[in-house]
């Protein structure tokens, strides 16, 4: 055997169980794929957010929340193991509400999530108290208020994927870059992956590779069911401090820069349109009446990777044990939960009971309802 696992995708999902893995002592290979393949965890808005999150599935709601705790222990570490700075805070965050109706709307998302057991963590505050805590900056006349939470937070993405990269060989691990793979084969004793730089053989592999992940794992009748989602960014010049809690769909980076996002667009392709921009800036406006000047530096597109139901995938192949699947749309948000406790259960052959709720099997039952 060439590693204990093998896990195949290297965006921020599978290097951070790469890293997780790491951590306990077990060889961890992670392969990459081609340059031009779709990649989330490059095209990423950096939050790392609670509110909202499993407001109609509530073991989502407790992971994600359980995420929030561990993330400042998870950068702290992976800051020191890499040597890199990982930009990231925990000041609570906003969802604006630029109308009596968002507001009430939010309102009814946060008393769902609360009452399926979740923590009164997330409360409406008003607009005189949003005008207090942001000081810096004139609301727009239709801000009627925002959800606060003060579990949210913000990090720099491409920072968190660059550390995670370097850490994982420090501690032992391998990335190997630019190395596509085409077929995963059983053997008598673990797995056979067939791979661009030739094949590797591990005890269990874990298949992390966004929206390729169902040609993967389906051959081999371990189904994940995905659907993708395109979503658009702006970013502006550096401003000085002046947004204190990031916010959903705006926030202030470390550097100053301001980034504006996302769109939800059922398209294929990464590309941008002059029609997305004016639509984001327009509504960045009605919050931020100066960000009416300010210049765009850049603009970009990436691909969400969604479970039908937007709850992530933690599966684990019945016929062929030691081959595992993860899919999700909060790689970032998630991260802290998936090297501490994730990663490690999967390297360790069985996923605890608690991760029920996230197995494929769940639309095998929706279907049959």
């Amino acid at each position: 055997m060439d590693a204990d696992v093998i896990i195949i995708g290297a965006g921020v999902v599978g290097a951070a169980l790469a890293y997780g893995i790491a951590k306990t002592g077990r060889t961890v290979i992670v392969l990459d794929g081609a340059d031009r393949d779709l990649r989330a965890a490059r095209a990423n808005f950096g939050l790392v957010w609670v509110q909202g999150k499993g407001a109609n599935a509530p073991a989502y709601s407790i992971l994600t929340r359980q995420s929030s705790e561990l993330w400042s222990d998870f950068r702290n570490d992976l800051a020191s193991a890499s040597s890199m700075a990982v930009d990231y805070s925990r000041p609570g965050g906003l969802v604006f509400c630029l109308s009596e109706a968002e507001y009430e709307n939010r309102a009814t998302i946060n008393e769902r999530t609360h009452n399926q057991g979740g923590q009164a963590d997330t409360v409406m505050i008003s607009r005189t108290d949003l005008e207090h805590m942001l000081p810096a900056v004139t609301l727009g006349p239709d801000v009627v208020g925002a959800s606060y939470c003060k579990l949210d937070g913000h990090v720099n993405p491409l920072q968190l994927l660059a550390a995670l990269h370097r850490a994982i060989p420090i501690m032992g691990g391998k990335v190997l870059f630019r190395n596509s793979v085409g077929k995963i084969t059983p053997l008598p004793r673990g797995f056979s992956v067939v791979a661009a730089e030739g094949d590797l053989q591990a005890p269990r592999v874990i298949v992390a590779a966004g929206l390729n992940t169902p040609g993967l794992t389906e051959p081999l009748g371990l189904s994940v069911p995905l659907r993708s989602e395109r979503g658009q960014i702006l970013v502006t010049e550096r401003f000085a401090p002046m947004l204190p809690f990031p916010g959903s769909g705006l926030r202030q980076s470390a550097d100053g820069t301001i980034m504006i996002g996302a769109t939800n667009e059922n398209v294929a392709d990464t590309g941008v349109t002059v029609s997305s921009a004016t639509k984001l800036a327009q509504r960045a406006m009605r919050i931020i009446p100066a960000l009416g000047s300010a210049r765009l530096v850049r603009q970009w597109a990436g691909m969400r990777v969604l479970p039908l139901d937007k709850t992530p995938i933690y599966a684990e192949s019945l016929n062929h044990p030691g081959l595992f699947a993860v899919a999700c749309h909060s790689g970032v948000t998630l991260a802290a939960a998936h090297a501490t406790v994730i990663g490690p259960a999967m390297a360790n052959g069985h996923l605890p009971d608690e991760f029920a709720p996230f197995s494929n099997g769940r639309f095998d039952v929706q279907k049959c309802a």
